[in-house]
């Protein structure tokens, strides 16, 4: 979801000022023509602990720590997609909002590019300019607070697209973007992840420290690749959860669009320097010193059993939602599948694509007929180097491949 510029100023100055504050001049209900104002009286199952008072959205509970080592209470209200009948790459929001000391809140703004693929979430800073023109977006209202028992009071968001120069480039890569870095198992069973997903055994998603490429619930449209430093074996997970250590570092993204840290190199973690070379004084975004250099978490699953991990380590990531061309969502019965190393039933499995993992198809073969939740076929689609599925469990739109032949 994008945020507008306005919001995302006024939200850092109510963080240190702690006013009851508009944060917007004018009165709330004068929308500008072509504007719209966000619905904030429906909560609903994509929505993660928060609550709506006569169209107030405040914080479910105020005190509520999703998971032990989680800082604060939070929780975001994700807003039905929108069609604006024309395409824009802008999207500014005002918000009015009694926010206290030690409470923020953040509006998001992501555009629809088609049936699969969404832009990343872009955050107001810099007019909340995204990606691409779109003319579908859709908005989530974050709210957080560092003190239990006090949550800010949003009473009205007004947004308007503008279509204006493009000056981003995210996602414009043929390949994704890629870069090795230390992932951590995560555990925390019976926790709660930033996208309201209740952790079970062996489960397998991911955690990266920035909702820019969160996932709602039950969804991969924000998918990656991790794989073992020598590429034995991998996993398709998408991302369910913001961790670990910072909340606003989306490393991947080059400095002129990376919230936070913007003076680091592209594709280094803020814990990683911090870690290692003392950057920001050896503190994370939350003044703690961070115990391992991470930039990525595993579920169990995705930990043990997708890579055959035994203890922390150095991991290849390939953010999958920054490359381009033809995508299919992973459907099965619950389990991940298998990946193999050819279009064959018996070749060596590569490793595992986790339900819902959205994942990038370069070409197809024809191979073993095989019998899926989408019908009876011999295609089998080519998702990354040497890793093959079969097309009958890839939800891609269409009954054809969708890629061109190997």
């Amino acid at each position: 979801m994008v945020r507008t510029v306005k919001a995302r100023r006024v939200m850092a100055a109510v963080l240190a000022m702690g006013a009851v504050t508009a944060l917007a001049a004018g009165p709330a209900n004068a929308a500008p023509e072509g504007s719209w104002r966000a619905d904030l009286s429906t909560v609903d199952g994509d929505d993660v602990n928060v609550r709506s008072d006569g169209g107030v959205l405040s914080l479910e509970n105020a005190a509520w720590h999703r998971k032990p080592d989680s800082i604060g209470s939070q929780g975001y209200l994700l807003l039905a997609e929108r069609n604006l009948g024309k395409p824009v790459n802008r999207v500014t929001a005002r918000v009015t909002a009694d926010a206290p000391k030690g409470t923020e809140v953040e509006v998001d703004v992501r555009g629809k590019l088609n049936a699969n693929d969404w832009t990343e979430w872009t955050p107001a800073e810099g007019g909340a300019q995204l990606s691409t023109s779109v003319s579908t977006v859709q908005v989530r209202v974050g709210l957080r607070t560092l003190n239990d028992g006090v949550t800010a009071k949003v009473s009205d968001i007004t947004l308007q697209g503008e279509l204006g120069p493009q000056v981003n480039a995210i996602g414009a890569a043929a390949a994704p973007l890629t870069y090795k870095v230390f992932g951590t198992r995560e555990g925390l069973v019976g926790g709660t992840t930033a996208n309201g997903h209740v952790i079970k055994s062996r489960d397998h998603f991911v955690a990266l420290p920035s909702g820019r490429g969160l996932a709602p619930k039950n969804t991969g449209n924000y998918t990656v690749r991790i794989c073992r430093t020598d590429n034995s074996r991998c996993e398709y997970a998408p991302v369910w959860d913001v961790g670990p250590w910072n909340t606003k570092d989306d490393y991947w993204n080059p400095s002129a669009t990376r919230q936070m840290w913007k003076n680091l190199p592209q594709g280094k973690p803020e814990a990683q320097a911090a870690y290692q070379d003392g950057y920001n004084g050896g503190k994370d975004e939350f003044g703690r010193k961070p115990a391992n250099p991470a930039g990525i978490d595993l579920a169990d699953g995705t930990f043990w059993d997708g890579l055959k991990m035994t203890d922390n380590g150095w991991v290849n990531v390939s953010y999958l939602w920054t490359g381009s061309g033809p995508t299919g969502v992973v459907s099965t019965a619950g389990d991940p599948m298998n990946v193999r190393a050819s279009a064959s039933t018996t070749a060596a499995i590569k490793g595992l694509a986790a339900n819902y993992a959205k994942v990038n198809i370069e070409c197809y073969v024809e191979g073993d007929t095989v019998t899926g939740k989408f019908g009876t076929s011999n295609i089998w689609d080519r998702i990354g180097p040497g890793h093959y599925i079969s097309d009958t469990y890839l939800q891609t739109g269409s009954d054809l491949p969708v890629a061109p032949k190997c």
